[in-house]
């Protein structure tokens, strides 16, 4: 085995200097994006704090190393389901309801903290060791098993899954990418999956058409609310819904083709887009830097990918492996569903730009999963002669 002591030669600079190139973009998208005046206070500074404690996170979680990790899941994910189900019988003034929903803990000092950003990360945690503990025990592989660990992986993600979907569909809909993404490079056969995501599919394909064509079954037997359904419908038709549901869609569309191929320049905006500095801050990316900007924002996020699945193809422990997994299939959920959510691709969702959009407890839980990959690098074991798919650190 070699490893190398030196700290320079451990540390992922590569991703630390995505990180750098992410932070000075979202420094200067903010500050434009804040120019709307649409809410009092200096986004921009408090984005270089959420940094700073960004970095804090990074620093703890690269010290622990696989097994460390691996000891502390359970006391995570349990913490986790804690966090989330104290929102539900915390007071008003620890869990205020905001915008109709208790996603939030005020904390002095802190402010609000969004416990469902770090549970996503506690549940890749969790998916990963169940994986990595069944294929050590379950050595044989049979359908019996495979439909087994589908089960221990479904069991896992239940609980958190079920207490954010009643107030937070947008990270629901993100935990579900996650479990997706880690069951696919688990070794369940296709067998068993074909047949279930078949199924899954269908079945949305169908709410989607009752939703449009007759909308009145689903609140009849399902108890939708009907307000529900009007971001399918300013989605799918947001010009004769640009003055009511559809408008943040609309504009945020007119701003970023309004953008050209060089954009606007600096600060030059001219379209109202509420929540730019949030959910919608590539539609300041793409009024401000037209094409040549926004193409830039997409590639740096392709080669973080790209980054996370080199890291994941190296470890030699298949626990990293499927953390890995985890985390590009969080973050790739988050880009393709917030750009998409923005010119018309996909329905709204409230779901943020990863390390863009401003947001102390978003940009923590991304900090917290780059830990992971921090730390994976950082305790990373090489062997001369050898692998051994099966190696844990020690």
């Amino acid at each position: 085995m070699n490893k190398n002591n030196r700290f320079s030669d451990r540390f992922d600079w590569t991703l630390c200097f995505l990180l750098l190139l992410f932070f000075l973009i979202s420094c200067i998208a903010i500050y434009s994006g804040q120019s709307s005046n649409q809410y009092e206070g200096n986004f921009v500074v408090s984005q270089i704090k959420n940094y700073v404690v960004g970095a804090i996170i990074v620093a703890i979680v690269m010290y622990f190393d696989s097994e460390q990790i691996r000891r502390l899941t359970w006391l995570l994910y349990g913490l986790g389901i804690l966090l989330l189900v104290g929102l539900f019988i915390a007071p008003e003034s620890i869990a205020p309801e905001r915008k109709g929903a208790t996603l939030w803990y005020i904390i002095p000092g802190l402010g609000s903290v969004q416990p469902s950003e770090f549970v996503k990360v506690f549940l890749i945690i969790a998916l990963s060791k169940v994986i990595a503990d069944h294929h050590l025990k379950y050595q044989a592989k049979t359908a019996g098993t495979d439909f087994f660990l589908l089960i221990k992986l479904g069991a896992a993600t239940l609980p958190p899954l079920g207490l954010i979907i009643i107030e937070d569909l947008g990270t629901a809909l993100v935990i579900i990418a996650i479990l997706t993404g880690i069951i696919l490079v688990s070794g369940i056969t296709w067998k068993i999956l074909v047949p279930i995501y078949g199924i899954l599919g269908a079945f949305a394909g169908t709410v989607l058409y009752l939703v449009i064509i007759a909308p009145e079954i689903l609140e009849k037997y399902l108890g939708i609310d009907p307000y529900q359904f009007s971001r399918i419908y300013s989605w799918l038709d947001p010009v004769n819904h640009k003055q009511g549901a559809g408008m943040q869609l609309y504009n945020s569309m007119l701003a970023i083709g309004s953008g050209l191929i060089s954009g606007k320049g600096f600060t030059d905006r001219q379209v109202y887009v509420p929540d730019a500095h949030t959910d919608f801050i590539f539609s300041v990316i793409g009024e401000e830097y037209g094409f040549f900007g926004a193409s830039v924002v997409i590639s740096l996020f392709f080669l973080l990918i790209y980054h996370l699945t080199k890291t994941g193809l190296e470890t030699t422990d298949p626990f990293n492996t499927y953390i890995c997994v985890g985390v590009i299939s969080m973050i790739t959920f988050h880009v393709f569903q917030n750009i998409g959510m923005t010119i018309q691709v996909l329905p709204i969702t409230g779901i943020p730009l990863p390390f863009i959009s401003y947001g102390g407890s978003s940009l923590m839980g991304n900090m917290m999963a780059m830990g992971l990959i921090f730390s994976i690098r950082y305790h990373h074991r090489t062997y001369m002669f050898s692998t051994d798919s099966n190696y844990v650190a020690k």
